[in-house]
């Protein structure tokens, strides 16, 4: 298996720095209307033969199983014959946009839910909502907040295949030497597993980064305290409930449960190698880690907060745009993405959690270490559908957390500076964008 930590951790830290700057010359696409999803979607394809290209950046441990369906549904469908086109996430999304101006675009693809947005203001992709209708696919067959994340300017862009969000991992070798009989849920049994984690010898227990995935462990504490993270036309990640968030944050390596400056993946890489006790990262670690040998479970994300609350995101089907209209591949691709949304208990296998309820319901992680996570998705939260979002969040948010965790500048002081910078940035995209 490559290395799913590096892979997946770039294409979502690409999901959320690419943002703005790909999909500016999109503007004047050319092609058919919004509603170039093609006629009324009848739910099954009988036309003649036709190859689909499907672009996607399953390049790590997930990609096999991924590649799995789309060979399972070509031996099903006759007439229908999908090739996969995968590479790394960063170059997914910079080589979309262009594709599509070009009429060299893939015939369907999957992104990021963050990224819905951004794409769909430019016109890189197009409304599907025939397809829900068809499928008679709901709310009530998804969390409220991963359903209307896929909604831009009153149109639906995205079918969920999954969500994944972050999770504790830890040593039950550690846990069982310190006499600690069950994983923490809140501030107060965190704080005091971490105490007799470090009695027990295990000084560091806890490896607070200071980027990735800090920022996502900062969301995940600011929406515990009630906060949002941004308005509709603002920035709010500086409020009372995130620097909240940051100091405590911060209050992990003053305490002394973790070194000062932890580098990106430094906190994981020490995990898998028994030298810490405690993780927070994706659960799309846990294939990876099962194969290491490691003696690890995972739970859900302390409540440090008041509120259960934790950061995810989404892969989601998409149509892109078409140069000229080919009503044979419309179709064939929404079977397609129809098949692969029905079958996505298959897609558990990766160490992502099934969007769909009766999916879940269904029996799809029965025995899956990230079962426990899914009983939590009810709390799992989204970035907003707003065009340019990721890059606001890599430009301010991220920095500033880094920032907060080194002790360089007050949390206060930090997160105030930085949501001015994203309310400007902000509105900078709403022009750009035409929001």
């Amino acid at each position: 298996m490559t290395r799913p930590r590096m892979s997946v951790r770039r294409r979502l830290a690409a999901a959320t720095a690419i943002g703005t700057a790909v999909v500016i010359g999109v503007t004047g696409c050319s092609g058919g209307s919004p509603e170039a999803a093609g006629e009324a979607f009848t739910g099954e394809y009988t036309g003649e033969e036709v190859e689909l290209s499907f672009w996607n950046g399953f390049t790590g441990g997930d990609g096999p199983f991924m590649e799995s369906m789309v060979e399972q549904f070509n031996e099903e469908h006759d007439n229908i014959t999908v090739v996969s086109n995968t590479m790394q996430w960063a170059d997914f999304y910079q080589r979309l946009p262009a594709a599509v101006t070009a009429g060299e675009g893939p015939d369907v693809g999957v992104m990021h839910l963050d990224q819905l947005a951004t794409n769909a203001a430019r016109s890189v992709i197009v409304p599907i909502d025939d397809l829900t209708d068809q499928l008679e696919l709901t709310e009530d067959d998804f969390t409220t907040e991963v359903w209307d994340a896929g909604v831009y300017d009153g149109a639906r862009y995205g079918i969920p295949l999954d969500v994944h969000s972050l999770a504790m991992y830890y040593n039950t070798e550690h846990f069982a030497a310190a006499g600690i009989t069950e994983p923490p849920t809140d501030a107060a049994s965190f704080q005091e597993a971490l105490e007799k984690l470090s009695a027990a010898g295990y000084e560091t227990p806890f490896w607070m980064p200071t980027r990735w995935p800090s920022h996502l462990m900062n969301l995940s504490l600011l929406w515990q305290n009630g906060g949002e993270p941004f308005g509709d036309d603002e920035a709010s990640f500086g409020s009372d409930a995130g620097i909240a968030a940051l100091e405590w944050q911060r209050g992990i390596v003053d305490d002394g449960f973790s070194p000062s400056d932890v580098a990106v993946d430094s906190q994981y890489v020490a995990f898998k190698n028994g030298e810490t006790s405690i993780t927070w990262d994706g659960i799309w670690q846990v294939n990876d880690l099962t194969e290491s040998g490691l003696p690890y479970a995972m739970a859900p994300v302390p409540t440090i907060g008041d509120d259960s609350a934790v950061w995810a995101n989404s892969h989601n089907f998409f149509l892109p745009r078409q140069a000229s209209a080919d009503q044979d591949k419309t179709d064939a691709a929404k079977v397609f993405i129809a098949w692969m949304s029905e079958q996505s208990a298959e897609w558990a296998g990766s160490g992502m959690i099934p969007a769909r309820q009766s999916v879940r319901d269904a029996g799809a992680l029965e025995g899956l270490p990230q079962a426990p996570i899914a009983e939590q998705i009810d709390d799992m939260r989204f970035l907003p559908p707003i065009p340019g979002i990721g890059t606001v969040v890599t430009e301010t948010l991220e920095v500033a957390v880094s920032e907060g965790v080194l002790g360089s500048t007050p949390p206060a002081d930090v997160l105030t500076d930085a949501e001015g910078t994203a309310t400007q940035l902000m509105e900078d995209n709403a022009a750009t964008f035409g929001g």
